[in-house]
């Protein structure tokens, strides 16, 4: 192991302590459960992003119990436009599994945090050691990134034996006391200085300990994952709105991509829209309009959109049971999880008059 390590930790502690970031709301009173929250959300998502949704978050479930008493579709309503939501579900089935298992206290080992849905174990080690200041190596992308190119440690750290490396050097780094401080370090150079596309090494506390930097190739590390194409998906999303200028929502299956989530019928983008609603929801509707194709990417594929407007002259044996559809009211709304694209267009339906 380098002979820097020692010196490598003792300035990430000083240079938080000068530099580092001390007013977010979490860190204001870092209980587990408020940590926990917060680094779920930070999960593949910037802290800027975060902020208001912990904040509307923690207004309205203060606590653990708040949180597992609630409903699915009160969670997805306030992570509606925060992406990527199997957090939001994993977080709401860990808080009903810490009310039944736990009492409603968050649990405070290791072992028991990683188990909670949603947790592996670099969340779980940020968890105890922002709230309680256990000795717990993290390795979140920022960490990687940082410890990837101080120690030019080649390979993609996706990789099973670049991963081990990385958390072996993440666990001999890791001091004793001040984890929380190191820790929280450790991710804000990572975000702050320490950046993808271009580092700020005139800024690092560890720049001449760095050897991706003596080399002159910290663009090299950490190595990219492999390329792949993305697939191409496209489906028309149909605007379904009855004379009181409501929209037709269904929910989605609980998996999958906006599991959960209140969404538009869909149907292929090759079929008849009409026919689709006659034969599949039971609603004679005609169409009325359809908008250009709108791309939304998920991480592992392009979804193509297009919207189609229909109005609704007649229901039929259209199923409207609540938890399965609905009819949306666009100009009051009430608190359903709805995907960012889908909450988009419905957006440009409010000002539309139905039914003249």
């Amino acid at each position: 192991m380098p002979e820097s390590i020692p010196e490598f930790t003792s300035r990430i502690l000083a240079w938080y302590r000068k530099a580092g970031r001390k007013d977010l709301p979490w860190q204001q009173r870092p209980t587990l459960y408020r940590v926990w929250v917060s680094e779920i959300m930070l999960q593949q998502t910037q802290v800027t992003a975060v902020l208001p949704y912990f904040r509307a978050f923690m207004a309205r479930f203060p606590e653990i119990e708040t949180l597992a008493n609630a409903s699915m579709d009160e969670v997805l309503h306030l992570w509606s436009g925060l992406g990527y939501y199997a957090r939001a579900r994993n977080l709401y089935k860990a808080a009903r599994r810490i009310q039944s298992e736990y009492d409603s206290r968050f649990p405070t080992q290791l072992s028991q945090v990683i188990e909670l849905p949603g947790v592996g174990r670099s969340t779980a080690g940020a968890i105890l050691s922002l709230s309680l200041g256990q000795r717990h190596p993290i390795l979140d992308g920022n960490v990687k990134r940082v410890l990837a190119r101080c120690f030019a440690i080649p390979g993609w750290p996706g990789r099973t034996a670049v991963q081990r490396q990385l958390w072996e050097l993440a666990d001999t780094l890791t001091p004793e006391r001040y984890v929380a401080a190191y820790n929280q370090g450790m991710m804000d150079l990572g975000a702050g200085i320490c950046s993808r596309g271009k580092p700020d090494c005139a800024q690092c506390p560890v720049a001449d300990l760095c050897v991706a930097r003596s080399q002159g190739r910290t663009k090299d590390y950490p190595e990219p994952a492999p390329q792949k194409r993305l697939p191409v998906r496209s489906v028309q999303m149909l605007m379904i709105c009855n004379s009181s200028g409501e929209v037709l929502l269904e929910r989605r299956p609980p998996q999958g991509i906006w599991g959960g989530l209140w969404s538009l019928p869909e149907c292929p983008i090759d079929v008849n829209p009409e026919a689709w609603c006659a034969e599949s929801l039971g609603i004679n509707a005609r169409l009325t309009d359809t908008w250009s194709i709108r791309r939304h990417t998920f991480s592992h594929f392009h979804l193509d959109i297009r919207p189609a407007e229909l109005l609704a002259e007649s229901i039929g044996d259209c199923v409207m049971d609540g938890d399965r559809r609905v009819w949306y009211k666009t100009l009051k709304p009430i608190d359903r999880g709805l995907a960012a694209p889908v909450k988009r267009l419905i957006k440009h339906l409010e000002n539309k008059t139905w039914g003249e």
